[in-house]
C-alpha cells in the first residue's frame, strides 16, 4: 500500500493534511483531507465513453455529511441519511462553480465528484475544506483537468483577516467570503458582509488567494509524485473545417445585424434560429443529419462571437442599452391584499412577486445538520417556474439553482433584518419569478426588500442588488473589455465574468462572482465593482419612489405579539404539568404562546390577531407569576376542604390555607357549615412563610368583629394530656394517623414540581403553593404550633 501524505501549514500555524493511497483505491482519484479532528473523503470517477451528441460537461458534485462523523444519529423515522439538505446543496454548488470552468472545452465525459464528511471536529467548519478535497482527488487522478484549485473561507475579525476560522469565531466577523482560485486566477467568490466597502472586499479576496496558492502548490507536488501529470486521452469533438468556415461566412454578418437590432428577447431568439435554419438549407440534404451536431456547435460559437464583438467594438448591447445603463424599473407594494406584505419588482423583462409572512417562534426553520443546530428566524425562498421563460413543461420540485439563488438573496437582506428581541416574529420571504431575462436573484433582493417594508418589518436600511457582466478580448483581457450593468440572460452566457452585488447606500451586504477568463487584473475588478455600486444606487433610487421606509404598523391581520419576561422559577407554573396550564390558556383565549428560557428568566411570547384575547392571556400569565402580598385582600375559590380548614386558590396555581379558626369570629364546628367546594370568597393574606412560601389566609379578618367578642383562652398543654381533655369534651379528637389518611383521601398534594413540565427540572422556589404533607400541624408539639393554628 503506497500511502502518500502532504501537509499545508496555514499562516496561524494550523496544519491541513492530504492523504492518498489508503481509502477508496478503486476510484479514479481519492484523498482524505484532515484538519484537526475533521476528515473529508473526496473521490472522483469518470465515464469511459461520452453520451451521444452531448455538447456540455456532465459534471456532478455531491457533498454529504455523515452523522456518525460527530457521533450522532440522523433524525427522522428511518434514522439514516437521506436526500441532500439545503446546506449540503450549497456547499456542492460552491465546489462545482470552481471546478467546472477548468475542464477542457471539448471534454464531455461524465465526471462524478463525491465529498464525504467522515469525522467532524465540533469547532472546525468543513465546508472550507471541500474545494481543496475535490481538487486534490482530481490531482490524484489522470482525468484531464486544468487545475488544481482550492477554496478558502476568509473573514475579518476586529479588522484582521483570517483563513478558515472556527465556528465560535464567526460571530465577530464582518466579512465572510468563500474564495475559489487556481494558482494564477480567482475563479469564484461568494459571501456576506456587514456593509463593507468594495475596497475592503477586494483586500479580503487578495488575502485568501495568497493562502490558496500554497494549497495549489502542494497539490501540484502530489500530482507529479503520483505520476498523474500525464492525463488520459478522451474522445474529442469531430470537426469539419470547411463547414465551420462556410457557416461563419454565411451567418456572422446576419447575427451581428440581428444582435444590434435591439429586438425583444423572444423575437431575437426566433431570429437567431431562423438564421441557423437558413444555413442548414444550404447544406446538402444527405449530409444534414450527420452534420447537425457540428452545425449547432459552430453556429453557437459564431453567434457568441458576433454579440461579443458588437459590445466590444461599439459599446452597444443586445437591447440597445449602453454598457452602464439599467433597464426601466417599475414597482408596486401591497399588491396582495391578504398577505402580510407584498411587492412587485419589475426590471425590463425580469419580474419578481415577493411576499412576506410573519409567524411565531414555532414557525422558525430548525436546522439539524451534523454540526449546525440552529433556529433560523429569517428565511427567503426563491421559485423559478418554467413559464417565467415561456417554457412549456411541468415544474418538478426545487432545484439546486433555486436553492442557491434563494440563499444569495437571503444573505443580502439578512444584514439589515431586525432580530429578537427587537423583532419577535419569524419572517419568511418568498420570491416567485414571473418573468426572467437575467438577474432574477437580484430582482428577488429588491422585491423582498420592498415587501418587508410593506409588511412593516423595521429593516435597518433598504437593500438593492445588481447583476454585472464582463466581456474581454481573449488576447488583451486587461486592455480591451466592457463592463456591463444589469445583464440580460444572453449576456450572462456569452460573458467572461458575471457577478452580483447587493448592499445598502453604505456598503456591500452580499456578493456572488464567477470568473471564466484567465489573467484578469484586480484593477479591472475594482472598476467593475465601482460600476456595480453606481448601478445599485440607481436601482435603490427607483425603489424609494415606491416606498422609502417600513410602514409604521403591521397589517390588521398580522398576529400581534406581546412579550414579557418572567423569573425562571415560574416557567414550570406557566407550562403546568404535561403542558396542561399553557394549553388551557391557549384554548380559552385562542392565542399561541411560546416560552423560551434565557439565563435566569423566561421569555414568554403571546401571539393573536384579537387584542382582547391577547390581553386576557397576558393577564392570566401575569397572575400565575404574581407574588402574593401580605395584607392584601384576594377574591379566591375554595378548591378543597379538610377537617381543620379549606384551601383557597387566590391566584392561578396559588393556594393558601384558610384555617377553621379564621373562617369566622365565632366557633366553627365544621368547615362545611360555612364553605363548600367551588364557593368564591374574599380572604386576606395574613402571612407567607419566608422559607416555604406557604400562605396563611383569613376570612374573619374581613368580617366585622361582634360586639363584646372575647378571644377564647388558650390553656397551656399538660404532660400526657389529650386535646379533648384540655379543651372540653365537645371538641373532636384529631388523631395524627386519622388526619394523614384523611388528607390522602380528600386533598391532593400541591408540590412545586406539580407546577412544572415534565422536561423542566429547575427548582421552583417561589410557587406560592401550600404543601399539606410538608406543613400539617404537629399535635405532639402543640405549644410550638399553637400560634400557627389559631
Amino acid at each position: 500500500m503506497n500511502v502518500i501524505n502532504k501537509k499545508i501549514e496555514l499562516s496561524d500555524g494550523r496544519v491541513i493534511e492530504i492523504e492518498t493511497g489508503k481509502l477508496a483505491k478503486q476510484a479514479d482519484g481519492a484523498v482524505v483531507v484532515k484538519m484537526g479532528g475533521t476528515m473529508l473523503l473526496a473521490t472522483v470517477t469518470c465515464a469511459k465513453e461520452a453520451a451521444e451528441d452531448v455538447d456540455f460537461l456532465p459534471l456532478q458534485v455531491d457533498y454529504k455529511e455523515k452523522f456518525y462523523s460527530a457521533g450522532r444519529f440522523p433524525g427522522g423515522f428511518m434514522k439514516r441519511e437521506g436526500k441532500a439538505s439545503d446546506y449540503e446543496v450549497l456547499i456542492s454548488r460552491l465546489v462545482d462553480r470552481a471546478l467546472r470552468p477548468l475542464f477542457p472545452d471539448d471534454f464531455h465525459l461524465a465526471v462524478f465528484v463525491q465529498i464525504l464528511l467522515i469525522s467532524a471536529d465540533k469547532d472546525t467548519q468543513p465546508d472550507a475544506l471541500a474545494g481543496l478535497a475535490a481538487s486534490a482527488a482530481l490531482a490524484a487522478s489522470d482525468i484531464p483537468f486544468l487545475g488544481p484549485i482550492s477554496e478558502a473561507r476568509v473573514v475579518r475579525i476586529d479588522g484582521q483577516f483570517k483563513i478558515n476560522p472556527t465556528f465560535s469565531e464567526m460571530e465577530k466577523a464582518d466579512i465572510d467570503l468563500m474564495v475559489g482560485a487556481t494558482f494564477e486566477n480567482i475563479m469564484m467568490v461568494e459571501g456576506e458582509m456587514k456593509e463593507v466597502s468594495e475596497h475592503d472586499m477586494l483586500e479580503a479576496i487578495k488575502f485568501a488567494h495568497e493562502e490558496i496558492k500554497k494549497q495549489c502548490a502542494v497539490q501540484t507536488e502530489l500530482n507529479k509524485e503520483l505520476g498523474k501529470d500525464i492525463k488520459r486521452d478522451y474522445p474529442h469533438d469531430e470537426n469539419d473545417e470547411d463547414l465551420r468556415k462556410a457557416l461563419h461566412e454565411f451567418c456572422y454578418d446576419k447575427c451581428y445585424a440581428l444582435a444590434k437590432s435591439a429586438k425583444p428577447k423572444h423575437e431575437r431568439e426566433d431570429g437567431f434560429e431562423a438564421i441557423k435554419e437558413a444555413f442548414i438549407e444550404t447544406v446538402p440534404e444527405e449530409d444534414r443529419e450527420a452534420k447537425a451536431y457540428m452545425i449547432t456547435r459552430y453556429y453557437n460559437a459564431t453567434e457568441k462571437e458576433a454579440m461579443r464583438n458588437m459590445i466590444l467594438d461599439e459599446g452597444i448591447r443586445l437591447d440597445g442599452r449602453t454598457t452602464n445603463q439599467v433597464r426601466p424599473i417599475w414597482c408596486e407594494v401591497g399588491y396582495l391584499p391578504c398577505a402580510h406584505g407584498s411587492a412587485i419588482f419589475t426590471r425590463g423583462e425580469t419580474q419578481s412577486l415577493a411576499s412576506v409572512t410573519l409567524g411565531t417562534k414555532l414557525d422558525m426553520k430548525e436546522m439539524d445538520e451534523v454540526l449546525v443546530h440552529d433556529s433560523q428566524q429569517f428565511v427567503l425562498h426563491y421559485n423559478f417556474p418554467p413559464f417565467a421563460t415561456g417554457e412549456a413543461k411541468a415544474q418538478r420540485g426545487v432545484g439546486r439553482r433555486e436553492i442557491g439563488h434563494g440563499n444569495l438573496a437571503m444573505r443580502a437582506l439578512k444584514a439589515v433584518m431586525p432580530l429578537a428581541p427587537e423583532n419577535p416574529y419569524a419572517v419568511r420571504v418568498v420570491s416567485d419569478i414571473l418573468e426572467s431575462n437575467g438577474s432574477s436573484s437580484m430582482a428577488s433582493v429588491c422585491g423582498g426588500c420592498l415587501a418587508l417594508m410593506d409588511a412593516g418589518v423595521k429593516i435597518k436600511k433598504p437593500v438593492a442588488g445588481v447583476a454585472m457582466g464582463l466581456i474581454t478580448d481573449a488576447e488583451k483581457p486587461n486592455e480591451r473589455y466592457a463592463i456591463l450593468t444589469d445583464i440580460l440572460g444572453d449576456e450572462d452566457h456569452l460573458g467572461d465574468m458575471d457577478f452580483k452585488v447587493t448592499g445598502t447606500k453604505d456598503g456591500i451586504t452580499a456578493t456572488q462572482m464567477d470568473i471564466k477568463v484567465d489573467g484578469l487584473s484586480y484593477e479591472v475588478l475594482e472598476k467593475a465593482l465601482e460600476q456595480a455600486r453606481q448601478g445599485r444606487m440607481h436601482i435603490m433610487g427607483e425603489m424609494m419612489k415606491c416606498i422609502s421606509e417600513p410602514r409604521e404598523d403591521y397589517k390588521p391581520f398580522v398576529p400581534r405579539i406581546k412579550q414579557i419576561l418572567i423569573p425562571s422559577d415560574f416557567i414550570g407554573a406557566v407550562i403546568g404539568k404535561g403542558g396542561e396550564t399553557i394549553q388551557q390558556i391557549q384554548k380559552e383565549t385562542g392565542t399561541t404562546i411560546t416560552i423560551t428560557e434565557d439565563g435566569d428568566h423566561g421569555v414568554v411570547d403571546i401571539y393573536s390577531t384579537d387584542k382582547e384575547a391577547l390581553d386576557k392571556a397576558l393577564e392570566t400569565i401575569k397572575n400565575i407569576c404574581a407574588v402574593p402580598e401580605v395584607g392584601k385582600v384576594y377574591h379566591g375559590k375554595v378548591v378543597s376542604i379538610l377537617d381543620f380548614g379549606a384551601f383557597i386558590e387566590i391566584m392561578p396555581g396559588k393556594e393558601g390555607l384558610l384555617h377553621i379558626s379564621e373562617i369566622a369570629w365565632g366557633k366553627t364546628d365544621k368547615v362545611e357549615d360555612v364553605l363548600n367546594i367551588g364557593d368564591e370568597i374574599d380572604v386576606k393574606l395574613l402571612e407567607v412563610d419566608a422559607k416555604t412560601g406557604k400562605m396563611r389566609l383569613s376570612r374573619r379578618a374581613l368580617l366585622e368583629k361582634p360586639e363584646g367578642y372575647v378571644e377564647p383562652e388558650h390553656h397551656p398543654r399538660t404532660s400526657g394530656g389529650r386535646r379533648d381533655d384540655r379543651r372540653g369534651g365537645d371538641r373532636r379528637s384529631f388523631h395524627r394517623d386519622d388526619r394523614r389518611e384523611g388528607r390522602r383521601d380528600d386533598h391532593r398534594s400541591f408540590r412545586h414540581d406539580d407546577r412544572r413540565s415534565e422536561n423542566d427540572t429547575k427548582p421552583q422556589e417561589t410557587s406560592g403553593s401550600f404543601d399539606t404533607n410538608d406543613s400539617k400541624p404537629d399535635f405532639d408539639n402543640q405549644e410550638e404550633n399553637k400560634e400557627e393554628l389559631f
